[in-house]
């Protein structure tokens, strides 16, 4: 195995996430290849605009067999993080059935737009490796419509309208639903720690 891979499922934050692990001194590579993908010490799985899209990418590849068979680290970013998931609502896809849950649409209401989009405080639940010294309350930038709102896996919740899902872990699976890439010295705090992370 070597290196880390960010794997290509058509995101386009692809090319920021890529430069916010290079400002860590790391040069992933970018692959759809499940040969390499499958060598990969660790994956990141970027995802913008919807889960549809990312899946048919995933399934067309056979990455979504692939990515339910490895025991790699994995990192789901933004859509890449809801599609670790069991289900979306959002165009009615499967996800990759890693995490148990269904992303549905966050609520809106008097002063709640959608989508949810700029910088909010992030809520620790528990005592994740992968939050290592970011502090309750620290601030880290979203941009989606849907969400998790509870998890058994919950490691952040952040509170839009109502309390959705930050950040989830369970095993070798980890999502962010905020961009870390966009995040500023809390986002890399958390690249850094998932690059150090040896899952449970």
């Amino acid at each position: 195995m070597s290196g880390l891979v960010i794997i290509d499922a058509g995101g386009a934050n692809l090319g920021s996430v890529r430069a916010a692990f290079t400002r860590l001194g790391v040069a992933p590579e970018l692959s759809r290849d499940p040969a390499r993908i499958a060598a990969a010490s660790r994956l990141v799985l970027p995802g913008v605009g919807a889960a549809g899209p990312v899946m048919a990418i995933l399934r067309e590849t056979g990455l979504d067999v692939l990515l339910r068979a490895s025991r790699t680290p994995l990192l789901g970013v933004c859509i890449g993080m809801q599609v670790l998931f069991e289900r979306s609502e959002e165009g009615d896809v499967g996800g990759l059935g890693l995490l148990a849950g269904t992303v549905r649409r966050l609520p809106a209401g008097p002063g709640v737009r959608l989508p949810h989009m700029g910088w909010n405080a992030l809520q620790p639940v528990g005592d994740s490796p992968l939050l290592a010294g970011i502090e309750a309350g620290a601030q880290a930038y979203f941009v989606h419509s849907y969400g998790v709102a509870a998890s058994d896996d919950a490691i952040a919740t952040c509170t839009h309208g109502q309390p959705f899902c930050a950040a989830v872990a369970r095993g070798h699976v980890a999502g962010a639903q905020f961009h870390p890439e966009r995040s500023g010295e809390v986002g890399a705090r958390f690249l850094r720690n998932f690059l150090a992370w040896t899952p449970a």
